[in-house]
């Protein structure tokens, strides 16, 4: 039986619903350059609650397990790179049950900040989130609170697939989604949906954070290095079953793009946008504009694509 299947999906979406924000689509301007004459869309999802599409897992997972009667007085503790804990945190704050998030002691100061600002206990444990990890399990262990993941679970990766709809509810003609893949939880809801409906799904990853692309070689589950300017919410040094399996699809297509394409690509969405967003974000754009190289992903004629920018939780410091 797979992880994740499209029933999950629809259960998230009424769990959530009127808890988040619906997706802003905007259309990319397309008139000259690699992607002249292609219908190309952004979905603005870093718009979300707490900046980051996370947000529509954690909700689908806190009120899971508030109607299941599971959600202890302890509350609920993660391990995040930051978005998936701020996202955890909020929704907890929400549910009125306390919030234990573990991080490296790597993470941005202000993704910090921010979490502690959503009420949250911050932990910071090891340089690397496996350390975090295993200082969460340890937590949840010993004081009973509810452990949730930043992807690896069917109901984290079932809310993040609920963008699906609410893109083909604006535009009913979609082909394509491209999304950025860290750990995968994002990519296996979105996949799991577009799948549904016919919907080709892009997995974009920095080619040296590429534990899905690497899974899907292997045919099964491997540990990659972790070495890019996205590495803060796409450094995943493995993906997770859900993942790999979407993944495995035929209308599923993984591609790796360099960081200084990704930098290029947020770098663009600032000059001509004015939008921010984090460098893992940009991922999923850069794997378009590289495509005159012979690299990253093309549209065909009158394909119509959507690009995902999912989180927007960076220093903008270095936008110039």
């Amino acid at each position: 039986m797979a992880e994740l299947e499209y029933a999950d999906v629809e259960a998230a979406a009424g769990r959530i619903a009127g808890r988040v924000r619906p997706v802003v689509l905007s259309r990319y301007d397309t008139s000259e350059g690699v992607l002249a004459d292609r219908e190309v869309w952004l979905a603005l999802e870093f718009l979300q609650h707490t900046g980051s599409f996370k947000a529509r897992g954690a909700q689908n997972f806190i009120q899971a397990h508030l109607a299941a009667g599971t959600l202890p007085e302890a509350g609920v503790t993660i391990a995040s790179g930051g978005n998936a804990g701020m996202a955890c945190a909020w929704a907890a704050r929400q549910a009125g049950v306390p919030a234990t998030v573990f991080l490296p002691e790597t993470a941005p100061g202000f993704k910090v900040d921010r979490l502690r600002g959503y009420g949250a206990d911050v932990r910071l444990e090891g340089s690397e989130y496996a350390a975090a990890l295993a200082a969460c399990a340890e937590f949840a262990k010993t004081t009973g609170a509810l452990q949730s993941h930043a992807y690896a679970h069917p109901l984290i990766a079932a809310g993040a697939g609920t963008l699906v709809d609410e893109i083909r509810g604006g535009l009913p003609h979609v082909d394509t989604v491209a999304v950025a893949v860290g750990g995968g939880g994002l990519f296996a809801g979105v996949a799991t949906a577009a799948q549904h409906h016919g919907i080709r799904t892009v997995a974009v990853e920095p080619e040296n954070c590429r534990a899905l692309n690497a899974a899907l070689e292997a045919g099964s589950l491997v540990d990659v290095p972790v070495d890019s300017v996205a590495a803060d919410s796409l450094g995943a040094r493995r993906t997770w079953q859900g993942a790999l399996e979407a993944g495995q699809h035929p209308l599923v297509e993984s591609v790796l793009v360099t960081d200084d394409e990704l930098i290029a690509a947020r770098q663009q969405l600032w000059d001509e946008r004015r939008i921010v967003v984090e460098h893992g974000t940009a991922a999923a754009l850069a794997a378009l504009l590289t495509s005159a190289a012979g690299r990253g992903y093309r549209p065909g004629a009158g394909e119509s694509v959507v690009v995902v920018l999912c989180g927007a939780n960076t220093d903008p410091s270095d936008l110039v």
